[in-house]
């Protein structure tokens, strides 16, 4: 388990690249283990959301979860884009850090509110006319059925990622190697099988602004100059691209095989 990766609460490409590199060769040969949400943090729709892309962003932290060799943990709501919900009144507070740390210290109550399920009162989460923590009004937006009927939502592109961790085992089990390193904007790196399948890149766009990017991949034992795109953020009209000029719009993700 990683904690120094959950620590990170800025974006940037040279901080992810640096923490996956010390983890992916660690001397030791453990199988990491990460996760970016949990109930004792902030979520990560509130660390690295701008207030403009935290629907992209929330993709992006999705697609890096998702395409390492590192063993995947979800927390609770993140599928859907669930935010934090600090109390407001030390009345409201539950968890006892925030009762004696209140105001500077306003606990742990943010993260653990009530899961989104629909847009009924509770959001389907408790029939109780007061639940232990309040549903935000974020709800109505973000719930699992509203998310469900909605093929650009968070919700789904989490399906995706998953259904291609689980059809191409090189996303899980392929070795790991960063590549364009010195890009201060984008996280790239590619992942490779054993049995010689096509290796897979990854590019990850961390900034707020559109990036062109020509991916470096000969020093990598990679001939290939064609992507064949697996899933990408905002979804492309071109299921094939060249490994030069590829354009990435702010905090864009692209999944593609190296042909």
């Amino acid at each position: 388990m990683d904690f120094k990766v959950a620590d990170l609460n800025k974006l940037s490409a040279p901080e992810f690249r640096r923490l996956l590199d010390e983890i992916e060769f660690n001397p030791l040969d453990g199988q990491p283990y990460f996760f970016f949400n949990n109930h004792d943090q902030a979520r990560t729709w509130d660390r690295y959301g701008d207030g403009v892309h935290n629907d992209q962003i929330a993709k992006l932290m999705a697609a890096l979860l998702l395409t390492t060799h590192a063993t995947p943990q979800m927390y609770y709501g993140e599928e859907i884009g669930m935010r934090t919900t600090v109390p407001t009144r030390i009345e409201d507070v539950k968890d006892p850090v925030g009762r004696t740390g209140w105001p500077k210290d306003k606990g742990r109550d943010g993260e653990r509110t009530p899961m989104q399920w629909d847009k009924s009162p509770n959001s389907g989460f408790s029939n109780s006319q007061t639940p232990w923590l309040p549903v935000p009004p974020s709800a109505a937006q973000y719930n699992v059925v509203t998310e469900q009927q909605d093929p650009n939502s968070i919700f789904n592109f989490y399906k995706h990622l998953i259904a291609l961790r689980r059809e191409h085992s090189v996303l899980s089990d392929g070795s790991y190697v960063a590549v364009n390193r010195d890009d201060p904007n984008v996280l790239a790196y590619l992942r490779k099988s054993k049995s010689g399948t096509r290796p897979v890149l990854v590019a990850l766009n961390m900034s707020a602004q559109p990036q062109t990017v020509n991916f470096k991949l000969k020093g990598f034992g990679v001939d290939g100059k064609i992507l064949r795109v697996w899933l990408a953020t905002p979804q492309s009209a071109n299921s094939e691209l060249s490994v030069t000029g590829v354009k990435l719009e702010p905090f864009g993700v692209l999944i593609a095989a190296v042909e």
